[in-house]
């Protein structure tokens, strides 16, 4: 099976390692030619500089040639750049084959979950085609080979187990869940609550407050999930709890790693330059309080996150805002 990976961050490169280690050929597309003649000399990411990956893994950056005669495509971009990349794929060729989503965000302003914009700009006839890959994974780990648990969910029931065979190792573990958007938001909205986790984290506030955070952030994402038709029993998976305590909890995150950079006093585009990644919750957290508005659902952790990340209050500022809220019967 030939695979082609769009986009060769951390992530994309990894999943590309892991699907060679299955005897796959895989073809990664990335923008930048000096990171693809590095990655094709040395086999190693500079993001992950302990591994050197081996089988059949070739890097370009001709879109067109990366596509040519694939049996399945992965995306590995940004939220923000999946539009403009499956615009560019378009132009060359609808493709045949399973389509599978591996970023984690939801489209500001138009509110879609990330495979429902390739369906849009692809055409409602790709929709049985496209999947989704989420869950709790740190690229760092997962190319170790260190025991992981994800998520492959689709809008078909057949693509959706196609997904979880051709990703599924020893150390990698797929679960199948029809529910596509629940994993999705469940995945997506907690990069947001992550950022809330890591401030608190840098204002050394304690595990007390960092727990409530979790729990009241879970909270407020499983409410506007299921206002979106989502099966909240999604939420207690993997790509709901099981994301949640990966990311909320570990530097690892760069979501968690920004927040932290937040309470140490960087302003909020010094901090993501500092990461030098995008950081996936900030530009969620702009989505998610489109939605809440849109649905009249509270999400006071993400509005809060919202006003920091903007630059309209400090961190600290922040926490005692909260602390002040009405209390209210705890409803879950």
């Amino acid at each position: 099976m030939k695979i082609a990976i769009l986009g060769s961050g951390s992530w994309g490169y990894c999943l590309a390692s892991l699907l060679a280690t299955k005897g796959y050929k895989t073809i990664s597309w990335t923008t930048k030619q000096a990171l693809a003649n590095e990655l094709s000399a040395t086999r190693t990411h500079p993001s992950l500089p302990t591994h050197r990956s081996s089988g059949d893994m070739t890097f370009t950056t001709n879109l067109a040639e990366a596509l040519d005669g694939i049996d399945l495509l992965v995306e590995s971009v940004t939220s923000a750049g999946l539009r403009p990349v499956f615009e560019k794929v378009k132009k060359i060729g609808i493709p045949l084959c399973s389509i599978v989503v591996s970023s984690k965000g939801i489209e500001q302003n138009t509110g879609l979950i990330l495979p429902n914009v390739i369906v849009e700009t692809l055409g409602e006839e790709v929709r049985n085609q496209v999947g989704l890959l989420t869950g709790p994974s740190f690229a760092e780990e997962v190319i170790r080979g260190l025991p992981t648990s994800v998520v492959g969910s689709a809008f078909a029931k057949d693509t959706m187990h196609f997904i979880c065979d051709a990703f599924t190792t020893q150390s990698f573990r797929v679960y199948p869940n029809a529910d596509i958007y629940g994993a999705c938001y469940g995945s997506a909205l907690k990069n947001v609550i992550a950022i809330a986790c890591g401030i608190s984290e840098g204002l050394k506030l304690g595990s007390s407050s960092k727990a409530a955070l979790m729990t009241r952030g879970l909270h407020e994402v499983r409410k506007l999930s299921i206002a979106l038709g989502c099966d909240p029993s999604t939420l207690n998976g993997l790509s709901g709890m099981g994301d949640f305590v990966l990311t909320c909890n570990s530097p690892i995150s760069r979501n968690f790693r920004y927040g932290m950079l937040l309470a140490q006093g960087l302003n909020p585009d010094e901090a993501e330059k500092k990461i030098e990644m995008v950081v996936e919750g900030r530009y969620t957290c702009i989505s998610a309080l489109q939605l809440s508005k849109k649905l009249q659902v509270p999400m006071p952790i993400t509005e809060t996150v919202g006003d920091i990340v903007s630059g309209k209050i400090k961190p600290l500022d922040a926490v005692y805002a909260l602390m002040q809220r009405t209390v209210k019967e705890e409803s879950l």
